[in-house]
């Protein structure tokens, strides 16, 4: 399994399809996702505005399975 890091407190499935070189454009997230199942969390996800978090386990067939990890050290909290 594989670890995707990301900077923000969420990412989408769209953006997760792009990041792992599954798509090579945004626009390709909707007929991919048409076309295959991908599992998010073991459930089946056909959303590519699916909001992903720290911690979401994402099978794309044909690509492996992705550990989300949530790296918000650049950001600050609130006051």
């Amino acid at each position: 399994m594989e670890t995707v890091q990301f900077n923000s407190e969420y990412i989408t499935l769209g953006q997760l399809l792009k990041m792992t070189n599954v798509i090579s454009s945004g626009g390709m997230a909707k007929w991919f996702l048409g076309e295959n199942i991908v599992y998010v969390n073991g459930e089946p996800e056909q959303r590519r505005g699916k909001k992903l978090y720290d911690g979401d386990v994402v099978n794309i067939p044909g690509a492996g399975k992705f550990k989300l990890s949530a790296d918000e050290s650049g950001q600050s909290d609130a006051y």
